[in-house]
């Protein structure tokens, strides 16, 4: 079972090799702003499907509660990245702040 990566972070992986027979495939450069904003859609989806999956289980509907528990640690990951991220911003604004020009 191949498990995929979480696509959050901006981080290119490609080798280039010395033969000439791969192609780079060129993506537009998205902004932090654009990056934020999809991280947050996502991290939104996950919770959305985690609370989908958590009310069929109340219903009844779910035979592998395994689905469950995963889309329920997905999400919460994903909000921990989330706060992370925003306090770190709060903490870069606050030291910026306190800087004298």
């Amino acid at each position: 079972m191949e498990i995929p990566p979480l696509e959050m972070t901006p981080v290119k992986m490609s080798a280039k090799s010395h033969l000439g027979e791969s192609k780079e495939v060129e993506k537009p450069v998205q902004s932090f702003g654009e990056m934020l904003t999809d991280a947050l859609k996502k991290t939104n989806e996950l919770q959305l499907e985690s609370d989908k999956l958590n009310a069929a289980l109340a219903a009844g509907r779910v035979e592998d509660i395994s689905q469950v528990v995963v889309a329920s640690q997905k999400a919460e990951i994903a909000i921990q990245l989330a706060l992370q991220l925003r306090n770190r911003a709060v903490s870069a604004y606050q030291e910026i702040m306190r800087m004298q020009v």
